[in-house]
């Protein structure tokens, strides 16, 4: 017993050795260049395939193969990438999301390279690079983890690189090249990736598309030393590898035996499901989702009709076209559960290939059960609906690379553990539906079903839903202050799109005539991603376009080839713009009319102030300025009357309409207040100390202080984006503590802001902004709403119909205002309103102010300008190091 438990040591440490090689090359290439690499996989398996080229085809000697793979071939794989992919995505600021799809189709790019170069088989006389000594394996892993350590804390070059991983804009203006450091960093992530990739070879089946994926699973040990920690990835490497050594001892009697198998041979699967899931997750909340559309993608109707055409076409076909040709409606279905949650969600989505194949294996099932098979494909989608409701549930508030290892660690567990295992699959068979077993008759029944699906979505994209939708794609943190339930929308759209997957799975299978798991392994789920990305998630057209690409390269000579074509275009993300948006555009029409817009106003990133004024926006001549804000009540936008100064506006009825409805304007509330309230940061850092604050209905509350005095993280508390612990102070509304209620259910309870950085949703019209908060504010469904905003804030001319996409920041700053007043709250936060501001624009919003304040309005802002500040308001705090001192 003793001896087995030796063997089974070492063989986990052999195993562990190349996990912990893994995490090494993940950490130092996060921390140099914030990059997760999805790819080091891909470049793993790569680098296995040159060594074995040199040596088993060419005839090299080994030591020279093994020096030349990984002293030159790999840095320069990794230079490459850099220079050639993430640099100008780096100088372009592209958002960790552009950059983790850039990952992945560097990962579908090397795949699909070396199907073409290799062929798809599995070969199994890879070179051993270092015996069978596990001590070896673990000796190079202990001295390189060393190496590492030792330039890092005592080198110029390390001491650099932690002042780039600390603050890398303070560290290029301090002198230090952080190009420089960051190319160091794909060279060496790069060159662990190949040592993996060549010690792994041996010992697991070396094919294109089996090692990228072992390699992904092990990125557990990066996640759980939180992308930092070298020593905590190797101690968590090795113990892992230990532990699924030690499994394989265990041999159970019924049905807990093969799971417990399955379990003992994907125990870093486990690990990586354990530290999406469960963990803190890496990256956060910000600019970490996909970004919008830089002009719509709708498409003309005459395109449409042409689509329509090819796809009947293959009803003339006979025999093996028209067997190809039954899969691509199947595909377009599962690829149109990514236009959901990707395109309109705006969320990191790589585990559709699970869903999918749940679909195919629960439609196999209930029909093997006597059921008819359409009823049991009708059957499978509820079900697998649930269980993406059930999966995505803890996985809906992550964000970014967090939200992304989520969904592929499940991705990768339902593969493993379900749809790859015999005691699931084994003896499975699927027969079409009767009265389609013909392939016409089948194609033509899925036309149908498609067609249905791309009604449903594109209703998706209409209507309150549709516009909600677009606010989470495009602003997250603000579509929650406009009163959008962000978690239950994530959540629709996750089930939808499971459903979707699960649909287009069923179908699938049946056109198939058969179970395939390989159909449905996660390496296609991220190649079915990277085509919708660079066709164009948003469009429709895109899962029709990329099913027919993906579907008649693979069905070609040159495997491969549609892998390798769109990884490339993925890899350029950011430079080549998605491929629909080159095409000929319809009339946009709903929340899709940005045609034209030169760019989205991404989070963070508002479009410069240099668009003068125009007739639209209320102006008469243009003056080099954004348009003022007007409150005159003498021309409105586009010649439209406005409101007298201070008597009317979005908090209360015009007294034309009070009459009418006497009964719309909210009741008297008795104020915001904050007491006592504490809250530290991770890291032992108080932002607040013992903070008493209240906001009185009809006064303009200011406050002021130096940059880090906690205005911001005070004002966040008052607003829900930040919670403090419990015993760390409360919020109270009108007496009532609503210190947990979340930032969409205050600005349901008449708590609206704005943001310091413009929190506008681009890829809607100005009107589809504000309606989007007289739709989730206070006080929902007053047809007058909308209206009022836009005429008090100057934008009730031809303006309302451009996209926000296309404005100026004085304009951009009056519909974020006009937003947020469109609900109708009674208790209004402003974080630097002024911002971006000139003088008469300024002047212009300080009337607003003392006029919204003067209706009874509750009005905190958070300003640096003292004119503004001495001009408006009643009651002055100043804050410093996170207290009000008066």
């Amino acid at each position: 017993m003793a001896s087995l438990t030796y063997e089974l040591t070492l063989a986990g440490l052999a195993v562990g050795s190349a996990a912990a090689l893994t995490g090494i090359g993940l950490v130092v290439t996060y921390r140099a260049t914030g990059v997760l690499n999805l790819a080091h996989g891909a470049v793993a398996m790569v680098c296995a395939y040159v060594l074995r080229q040199l040596v088993v085809e060419w005839g090299w000697p080994l030591p020279l193969g093994a020096l030349v793979t990984l002293l030159l071939v790999a840095p320069a794989i990794g230079l490459a990438l850099d220079r050639g992919v993430f640099r100008p995505l780096a100088l372009l600021g592209s958002n960790p999301a552009q950059t983790l799809v850039a990952t992945i189709g560097v990962f579908v790019l090397l795949v699909g390279g070396a199907v073409l170069l290799w062929g798809p088989g599995a070969r199994d006389d890879a070179p051993v690079l270092l015996g069978d000594d596990p001590w070896a394996q673990l000796a190079a892993v202990v001295a390189l983890a060393c190496l590492v350590g030792a330039v890092t804390r005592w080198t110029r070059f390390g001491r650099e690189l932690r002042a780039v991983v600390d603050n890398r804009p303070l560290a290029v203006l301090a002198g230090i090249d952080a190009d420089r450091v960051a190319a160091a960093g794909w060279a060496f992530g790069s060159f662990t990736a190949g040592l993996t990739g060549v010690l792994l070879a041996p010992y697991v089946r070396l094919d294109p598309y089996g090692m990228p994926l072992l390699v992904v699973e092990v990125i557990a040990v990066a996640v759980i030393a939180r992308m930092r920690s070298l020593p905590v990835a190797v101690a968590a490497a090795l113990a892992i590898g230990v532990a699924q050594a030690q499994l394989t001892r265990l041999h159970p009697e019924g049905w807990a035996g093969p799971l417990l198998q399955a379990v003992g041979a994907n125990l870093f699967v486990v690990a990586l499901l354990v530290a999406a899931l469960v963990l803190p997750g890496v990256g956060g909340k910000g600019r970490d989702a996909l970004p919008p559309p830089s002009r719509a993608t709708r498409v003309p109707t005459a395109l449409w009709l042409v689509v329509g055409v090819l796809l009947l076409l293959p009803l003339g076909f006979a025999g093996s076209d028209l067997h190809t040709a039954v899969q691509v409606p199947a595909l377009a279905v599962i690829l149109l559960s990514l236009v959901v949650v990707a395109g309109r969600g705006g969320q990191i989505a790589l585990g559709q290939a699970a869903y999918a194949g749940l679909g195919a294996l629960f439609t196999a099932l209930l029909a093997a059960a006597g059921l008819p098979t359409l009823l049991a494909l009708g059957l499978a989608v509820p079900m697998v609906a649930v269980a993406g409701l059930v999966t995505a549930r803890p996985a809906i508030r992550r964000h970014g690379l967090a939200l992304a290892l989520a969904t592929l660690a499940v991705g990768v567990a339902v593969s493993r553990f379900v749809l790859t295992q015999p005691y699931a699959t084994a003896g499975l068979a699927l027969g079409r539906p009767a009265g389609f077993a013909d392939d016409r008759a089948f194609y033509a029944l899925e036309l149908v079903v498609l067609a249905c699906c791309l009604a449903l979505v594109a209703a998706l994209r209409r209507g309150r839903t549709g516009r909600a939708l677009a606010a989470l794609r495009d602003h997250e943190p603000g579509a929650e202050a406009s009163g959008v339930p962000v978690p239950r929308l994530k959540l629709l759209a996750f089930v939808l799109g499971a459903a979707l997957a699960a649909l287009g799975g069923g179908l699938l299978g049946l056109g198939l005539r058969a179970f395939d798991p390989e159909q449905y392994d996660p390496v296609r789920g991220l190649l079915w991603f990277a085509a919708v990305l660079v066709l164009g998630a948003d469009s429709l057209l895109t899962p029709l376009a990329a099913a027919a690409l993906l579907t008649t390269l693979d069905a070609g000579p040159q495997a491969g080839t549609a892998a390798a074509l769109i990884g490339l275009l993925a890899a350029l993300t950011g430079r080549v713009p998605p491929l629909m948006t080159l095409l000929p555009q319809g009339r946009p029409s709903g929340w899709t009319a940005a045609a034209g817009a030169p760019g989205p106003a991404s989070a963070g990133h508002s479009p410069p102030p240099s668009h003068g004024p125009s007739a639209a926006d209320g102006a008469e001549t243009p003056t080099g300025r954004p348009a003022p804000l007007s409150t005159s009540g003498t021309r409105g936008a586009g010649g439209n009357p406005g409101p007298p100064e201070g008597r009317t506006h979005p908090h209360g009825p015009p007294a034309a309409d009070s009459a009418r409805s006497p009964a719309r304007r909210p009741a008297p509330h008795t104020g915001l207040h904050a007491h006592d309230l504490t809250l530290t940061y991770p890291g032992g850092v108080t932002a607040l100390s013992h903070v008493t604050l209240g906001l009185s209905p009809g006064r303009v509350t200011a406050l002021v202080g130096p940059n880090g005095a906690g205005k911001s993280t005070l004002f966040d508390c008052l607003a829900g984006t930040l919670r403090p612990r419990r015993g760390q102070g409360r919020i109270t509304l009108d007496g009532t503590d609503i210190t947990s209620r979340s930032a969409h259910a205050r600005t349901r309870l008449g708590i609206a802001r704005t943001f310091q950085r413009l929190a506008v949703f681009p890829s809607l019209t100005v009107e589809e902004n504000v309606r989007l908060g007289a739709e989730r504010g206070h006080v929902r469904g007053d047809p007058g709403g909308v209206e009022r905003s836009l005429r008090l804030l100057g934008l009730a001319g031809p303006v309302r119909h451009r996209a926000a996409a296309d404005l100026p920041t004085g304009t951009l700053r009056r519909v974020e205002l006009a937003r947020a007043l469109a609900g109708r709250p009674h208790t209004l936060l402003l974080d630097e309103p002024a911002a971006g501001l000139d003088a008469t624009e300024t002047a212009a919003l300080a009337r607003i102010l003392a006029a919204l304040a003067a209706d009874g309005l509750t009005v905190l802002v958070v300003e640096h300008d003292p004119d503004l500040v001495a001009g408006i308001a009643h009651t002055v705090h100043t804050m410093e190091g996170g207290r009000i001192l008066s």
